[in-house]
């Protein structure tokens, strides 16, 4: 998939805040070797850099865009071009971040006591995941998918996967000293016309957009801004609320 690092910081603030707030619940040690998994233009990977002025920070991304993007950045870390989900590490690391990547990635299930396990002992892995698959965003996007010509290529378009708290506790503790997990749902208060849409297109559309082309794709993208505008209506200041749940895990090795 192809990422587009302007319009992903389009809205840095906001996809910024819950990696700050997830950096804060991570125990405040002094780590020699830290990662940030799926850094995408380094802007988590600045909040890394900026508590731990000392430590070694990889920011590892699958986009050779969004790499550019944070070598620009000016943020002191090594940059890697990987595949978050093969992605193996030569030695253990102090702290092991993500912000908004797993949910791109399957069975997690495998996928995350295998990095917990690369955990130095003491150390830990935190991440964060949008927990919005059935807001109005995300079923307009199904229903619209399924509602033109372009059903049948739209069909089997990867959407991202989330499980419950709870899942994620059982997939974690057995292999942590200890878990903590919350949600916490946002209100984003977005400006300018079909602002829900600007935002989806950063990250969960850019699937089935990039399924189609020409005027199929328009016809989709049309289909799509109706029905969003119907589900999140422009307010008479302007702006449209967008309310924004995330999942967030810190376990301890």
């Amino acid at each position: 998939m192809v990422w587009n690092p302007a319009t992903y910081l389009a809205f840095a603030d906001e996809r910024t805040r819950p990696a700050g707030e997830l950096l804060a619940r991570v125990p405040d040690v002094a780590p020699a070797r830290v990662v940030d998994l799926g850094c995408g233009p380094g802007n988590s990977t600045a909040l890394l850099r900026s508590r731990w002025a000392q430590a070694r920070i990889e920011g590892v991304d699958s986009s050779a865009d969004m790499l550019t993007q944070a070598r620009k950045s000016g943020v002191e870390a090594d940059w890697v071009e990987a595949d978050v989900a093969r992605w193996t590490a030569a030695e253990p690391y102090d702290v092991i971040f993500s912000n908004a990547t797993f949910q791109w990635l399957g069975d997690h299930a495998t996928l995350l006591p295998r990095l917990l396990g690369v955990v130095k002992a003491g150390g830990t892995f935190a991440f964060q995941v949008p927990h919005n698959m059935d807001a109005p965003s995300h079923v307009a996007m199904r229903e619209a998918a399924a509602a033109g010509p372009w059903a049948a290529k739209l069909k089997t378009v990867r959407e991202v996967a989330v499980q419950s708290p709870a899942a994620y506790y059982d997939i974690l503790s057995p292999h942590a000293a200890a878990v903590d997990i919350w949600e916490t749902e946002y209100l984003h208060v977005l400006k300018g016309d079909d602002a829900v849409f600007h935002w989806v297109s950063g990250t969960g559309l850019r699937p089935f957009v990039q399924a189609l082309a020409g005027g199929e794709r328009d016809a989709f993208i049309a289909d799509y801004k109706t029905r969003l505008n119907v589900a999140y209506p422009p307010r008479g200041d302007g702006t449209t609320l967008f309310p924004f749940k995330r999942l967030f895990a810190v376990a301890r090795r």
